[in-house]
């Protein structure tokens, strides 16, 4: 019976109505991503506007320490330029994407999402109005069928009508109404399979022309970013060829132009102590009285050692190591103030004195006697004239004492006029000039202050005096020098 009902019933058309609508929303909602992601892209390309904006600022911000660098055309200056404009066109272009994509591309989509509900509505109210009227007339003819079925089954088992007569319960009638509701069903269900397949049909219509759309979009999307993209490639391009090509010394040798009243000239020779002067260079009172090689007394076993000695101006006896000023400070090894000491014996080529080591700690202690031996008698009798000079207030003073150092004939040992202040030159030379008697051998005084041999040793050497080379402890002399 279920089967037959089925059939009198006919196909349910709803279905296919539920049917469509769900397809029509899935496109909706489909060009609803589409619009979402247009919408994000033209917001991207908003804010990537503002982040160029801003990197724009801290390119057109002037250099720091500017000057440096070439104003004219080809150099550094020129480069942020190029960065500048090039970074501006690319804000720029994010800008006017951003306008395209809201303006062109987006409204494509936001036209499609239109039809798209308007396919439903027309569905709704097309279809969907004629589906409920099917619905309606299968109900109508439904009850009937039921009712036929009741009043069929009572007629046939108790063979006639039971209660009171009604000729339209008679199964018969019944029957008659069950075809005409039937038709009258069928008729409302044949307009609407007519209208479906109508539908149907122009669905596939619709669809391509919502597919077509998508393309139209995405068409109009990919030329909107592409072009952005190539000027964004384009600008990063002319970016990287104004650097590329700065040839990579002009920013040097403008600059060495520019400075070159500061800069070292490359060509110019090294400096050399030599031709360096500074005050009271050469004063009267740095210079030696006396100066030269002298070997003292000292040690365990009491032997000589050589060292280079000078009397100076002040009044002080001094023994440094070497001559040498260069290679390290030259600290005395011993200082006797001679105002302070007592003159010892001299015995040919020996002397000695008696005093305080004013250097340094050794100034606490006690007078020491020290000897000293110089290489000839005779260097020994200048030394030892001037010593007695100043030793023990012995001294004329120092207004007596000469500020020009002089040398002995032959001898390393510099000496001044000293007590023999008040003779002439031809005197202390024997009536000869100072180069005939050897007094200077034609030599200018060293930076040293020494005079003939004297000058100072070259750094790295083992140290010598005026022709006598010092090497280990003690002194070796050459035939005939001092």
């Amino acid at each position: 019976m279920a089967s037959e009902d089925d059939a009198a019933l006919g196909e349910d058309t709803s279905e296919v109505t539920k049917l469509f609508h769900e397809r029509l929303q899935a496109w909706k909602h489909a060009c609803g991503y589409i619009e979402d992601y247009i919408a994000t892209a033209e917001k991207m390309q908003s804010a990537h506007h503002k982040e160029y904006e801003k990197a724009v600022k801290i390119v057109s911000q002037p250099l720091r320490e500017g000057d440096h660098f070439e104003s004219s055309l080809g150099g550094v200056n020129e480069m942020f330029d190029g960065i500048r404009g090039s970074t501006k066109n690319i804000a720029n272009a994010h800008l006017e994407t951003a306008r395209t994509l809201k303006s062109v591309v987006l409204p494509i989509f936001e036209r499609l999402h239109t039809e798209i509900k308007n396919k439903q509505k027309e569905l709704a109210k097309g279809v969907g109005k004629g589906s409920k009227s099917v619905d309606k007339a299968r109900e109508t003819t439904q009850k009937h069928i039921q009712l036929l079925g009741q009043h069929a089954a009572s007629t046939a088992t108790t063979g006639g009508v039971t209660g009171k007569p009604n000729a339209s319960n008679d199964p018969y009638v019944l029957q008659k109404g069950v075809y005409h509701r039937l038709n009258k069903q069928i008729v409302e269900e044949n307009g609407n399979r007519s209208d479906m397949l109508t539908v149907q049909s122009s669905f596939s219509q619709f669809e391509a022309h919502v597919m077509q759309s998508f393309q139209q979009g995405f068409g109009h999307f990919m030329q909107t970013m592409g072009g952005q993209l190539d000027n964004q490639k384009a600008m990063y391009t002319q970016m990287v060829q104004r650097v590329q090509t700065i040839n990579p010394l002009f920013e040097w040798n403008s600059f060495v132009q520019r400075k070159n009243d500061v800069l070292i000239d490359p060509n110019a020779a090294p400096r050399s102590i030599d031709n360096v002067s500074f005050p009271n260079q050469n004063h009267g009172t740095t210079q030696a009285l006396i100066q030269g090689s002298l070997e003292r007394k000292s040690g365990v076993l009491r032997k000589f050692d050589a060292g280079f000695y000078a009397i100076t101006q002040a009044k002080f006896f001094h023994e440094f190591k070497t001559d040498d000023n260069l290679s390290k400070d030259p600290k005395p090894e011993m200082s006797l103030y001679l105002p302070d000491c007592e003159m010892g014996g001299l015995n040919s080529n020996t002397f000695s004195v008696k005093g305080k080591d004013t250097s340094g700690v050794k100034a606490l202690g006690p007078k020491t006697e020290y000897t000293f031996k110089a290489h000839t008698d005779a260097d020994a009798s200048k030394w030892y004239s001037v010593i007695e000079s100043l030793a023990s207030g012995r001294g004329s003073g120092p207004g007596s004492i000469v500020t020009s150092p002089t040398s002995a004939t032959g001898s390393n040992v510099t000496s001044p006029v000293g007590s023999v202040a008040s003779r002439s030159t031809s005197q202390a030379y024997g009536n000869q000039s100072p180069a005939s008697a050897g007094g200077y051998n034609n030599q200018t005084p060293t930076s040293a202050g020494g005079y003939g041999g004297m000058g100072p040793v070259e750094t790295g050497t083992t140290g010598s005096f005026g022709g006598v080379n010092r090497s280990g402890s003690g002194m070796e002399r050459k035939p005939g020098e001092y």
